[in-house]
């Protein structure tokens, strides 16, 4: 019998679809780097670009978010007209550690960041009960690179913000600018009301949260750039939502496909018909909470070489390959096949 999802090791992470990585890649392409080499640097197969709906892990996409930092020195990737030297993260979340609230620390960090040159103002707007972290552009309209390096800023701020408290700080609304390109996975990371704007992009919070105090000390901050910028892509969604508690359940299953939305709610002390209920509410399914996990499952399960198509299979709950072989393909518009085939050679060159 098959193990739980789980007894793989820490897998079925979220995964980062493939959208994000081309979005990541337009300062780069805009400067005429070579995109293939950077991919494969990072682990990504160039070939996924032309799959829309392929997706990749977490970990490759902190990895190249890394290399195109490091290749560009630049921690904004090329997405604006001005380099934000390498450093210059670290340096503001040293002095961060020093505040005695979080509402000091967002105002210094903001205020740090307002001296770098750059095409975009970040501040903290306190309105009533209502905190905003807003990065407003410096001109009425934004290009799709700077309205994604303004919105992957905000993203880090919040990211940061939740590391200083070592809490997950909720978000009422986000702001995303709404130029040309692709769409951001705001709602789906953050699942709160989505606003979009014309040159801004922002977080909004009860304001109450900014007098929880710093905890973080010059040795957790150590610990903490050592992962940066991978603990800061996905870490702090919002777990609290049934669709995660019903995903978290599932990863202790060993078979996924097995588990049927009764045993989920007799779980949870819920009426099958209030789980339907919530996850609608959510924008959720409980299929397709299962199929997105095991299509998680298997993006990270297919980097394993020791592993066949066959094991994989079985483990997320399939009786014939076959049948996965369709679901995968439905996932990410690859054979599982081709997909590891495409993942393993930049792995071979780097």
């Amino acid at each position: 019998m098959p193990a739980s999802i789980d007894s793989y090791g820490p897998i079925a992470q979220h995964t980062v679809a493939i959208t994000q990585v081309i979005q990541i890649l337009q300062g780069a392409r805009r400067q005429g780097l070579d995109i293939d080499i950077a991919l494969w640097r990072a682990g990504i197969s160039p070939g996924l670009l032309e799959s829309p709906l392929s997706r990749v892990t977490q970990m490759q996409y902190a990895r190249l978010m890394r290399v195109l930092a490091r290749t560009m020195r630049d921690e904004l990737w090329g997405l604006t007209p001005h380099r934000m030297r390498p450093g210059s993260f670290i340096r503001i979340c040293s002095q961060l550690i020093h505040c005695r609230t979080l509402g000091e620390a967002v105002r210094t960090g903001l205020g740090l960041y307002r001296l770098l040159p750059q095409v975009f103002t970040p501040r903290l707007l306190v309105a009533g009960d209502v905190a905003r972290i807003q990065v407003t552009h410096r001109e009425s309209q934004v290009d799709a690179p700077e309205s994604y390096a303004m919105r992957t800023f905000c993203f880090m701020s919040y990211g940061v913000m939740s590391w200083l408290t070592a809490r997950r700080i909720p978000v009422l609304c986000v702001g995303v600018p709404s130029g040309k390109g692709y769409r951001s996975e705001a709602e789906r990371l953050m699942r709160t009301r989505i606003r979009y704007t014309s040159n801004c992009a922002s977080l909004e919070f009860e304001a109450h949260w900014l007098a929880l105090p710093v905890v973080q000390t010059a040795e957790s901050l150590q610990a903490f750039i050592r992962e940066v910028p991978g603990n800061l892509v996905i870490k702090y969604r919002d777990r609290s939502r049934l669709s995660e508690r019903i995903r978290r359940l599932l990863r202790q299953q060993a078979l996924v496909d097995g588990v049927t939305l009764e045993e989920v709610g007799r779980h949870l002390g819920m009426t099958p018909q209030t789980v339907r209920r919530h996850l609608k509410a959510e924008g959720q399914s409980f299929q397709g909470i299962k199929d997105n996990l095991r299509r998680d499952a298997a993006i990270q399960l297919l980097a394993r070489p020791d592993l066949t198509l066959n094991d994989i299979a079985a483990q997320l709950g399939y009786s014939e390959a076959s049948t996965f072989h369709r679901a995968f393909k439905s996932w990410t518009g690859l054979a599982p096949g081709m997909y590891r085939e495409a993942n393993l050679k930049p792995a071979a060159v780097r």
